[in-house]
């Protein structure tokens, strides 16, 4: 009985008015203070940095007052110029605000550098696949050696150049078989 006393009493609604404004006030300041801080309407518009050289990239991004982290380079894409910018996040167009990290991948200078199996006694077909799915392109220009192996791979050549097995060229570089002509 004593707690429906203390509902209707004066007491009750006292510090019931006191809680509601003290939480009121609370969030009134949190909310201004929060705006303040975080900067709630500021918006910088991200540039489009793709193409640039790092050098040029960080001259926009500190112009605007943006910051830059390189995160990585990428396979090597032959549209872009070396060392460009060929990827960023946030997007161009987006819209951040000041201090805020634009995160960039590069385009390396060339491309990577692959090993070379052995496929001396591969048919042509075999190493054509096997090449061609590690990066490589092949050449049409075969180079025949007299052996009983009709197409059967005696070597490899590139620009001329004997390579063996385990030597590294670039991806893309372009692989001449020397085979078997299958004579005796």
């Amino acid at each position: 009985m004593h707690f429906f006393q203390f509902i209707k009493s004066k007491l009750f609604f006292k510090q019931l008015a006191i809680a509601i404004v003290g939480f009121i006030v609370t969030f009134l300041c949190l909310k201004f203070w929060l705006n303040n801080t975080t900067n709630h309407n500021q918006k910088i518009q991200v540039p489009d940095l793709e193409k640039m050289t790092i050098t040029q990239a960080e001259k926009k991004l500190k112009e605007i007052n943006l910051d830059y982290k390189v995160i990585d380079s990428a396979s090597y894409n032959p549209l872009y110029p070396k060392k460009s910018v060929i990827e960023q996040t946030p997007a161009k167009g987006d819209f951040v605000k000041e201090k805020r990290k634009i995160y960039l991948t590069l385009n390396p200078s060339k491309y990577r550098d692959i090993s070379i199996p052995d496929l001396n006694g591969r048919t042509k077909r075999q190493a054509i696949s096997e090449l061609r799915a590690i990066g490589f392109k092949v050449g049409t220009a075969y180079t025949y050696v007299k052996d009983i192996g009709k197409d059967v791979v005696r070597g490899l050549k590139h620009k001329n150049k004997t390579i063996n097995p385990n030597d590294k060229l670039p991806k893309n570089s372009i692989i001449e078989l020397v085979l078997g002509d299958g004579k005796r």
